[in-house]
């Protein structure tokens, strides 16, 4: 009796429970595993290759990450065998749907309130962690830690940015601050500050204390997380 190679089991011949799209209607969208998602995009698999493992060779693209896929261009996606226009294009409009609908959820001046550094974090680093580019970033606020602006300050290249201070505390004396956030990103995942984050936050630190403004936290964010300077004691 031959047995048929589990690896040339078409998804329309598994169970149920095991097919993406049905696993999606009876369990929903979170039971679904990154491959079986992309699966259900991608929908059709190449010769040799079913849908999702088709998913599974794309996600190796992005080195299993969702951030660095999100990253690549649908030129760069349809280069992988089995892939083609129309599913590299799909990938490409859903991840940058994924990018929308976090700037949505935006700060909103004057109604935003940030109630402790855990939610600055988060909001930094669904603002900044995937872009490939360093960026450096000031939240200022009131009395009553209500956002008043927040402020793309200078983006950088691939290993770093200048941040000019007395552009963000000119801005922080515009905005009536009471007191500043900082932020910026390291595209490399590596989320020790350097020696010139630190002179910089001293700096930061030294310049608003002379005009009656805290400088709350300056949260580094990356793929892999954050690192805050309050929680350090570095402030």
């Amino acid at each position: 009796m031959q047995v048929e190679n589990p690896e040339n089991i078409r998804i329309r011949d598994w169970k149920n429970d095991d097919k993406p799209r049905e696993k999606l209607l009876s369990k929903g969208p979170q039971a679904l595993s990154d491959s079986e998602l992309l699966a259900i995009l991608i929908r059709t698999g190449s010769p040799g290759r079913n849908a999702t493992e088709l998913a599974k060779t794309v996600l190796k693209m992005g080195e299993d990450s969702l951030l660095r896929l999100g990253r690549l261009t649908a030129s760069e996606l349809k280069r992988l065998k089995g892939m083609g226009i129309a599913k590299a294009t799909i990938i490409a409009a859903a991840m940058e749907l994924c990018r929308r609908w976090q700037k949505e959820e935006e700060l909103i001046p004057g109604k935003t309130q940030l109630k402790n550094g855990r939610e600055a974090a988060r909001y930094l680093c669904d603002k900044l962690r995937y872009l490939p580019h360093e960026v450096f970033a000031a939240i200022y606020l009131n009395n009553a830690g209500t956002v008043l602006k927040f402020d793309t300050v200078s983006h950088g290249g691939l290993t770093g940015t200048v941040a000019d201070p007395r552009i963000i505390l000119k801005k922080a004396l515009e905005e009536n601050a009471i007191s500043i956030i900082l932020g910026h990103n390291h595209p490399s995942g590596n989320l020790r500050p350097s020696k010139a984050d630190e002179e910089f936050t001293h700096k930061i630190k030294k310049g608003a204390g002379y005009l009656d403004i805290k400088l709350l936290d300056h949260i580094i964010v990356s793929e892999k997380g954050h690192f805050s300077f309050a929680d350090a004691g570095l402030l």
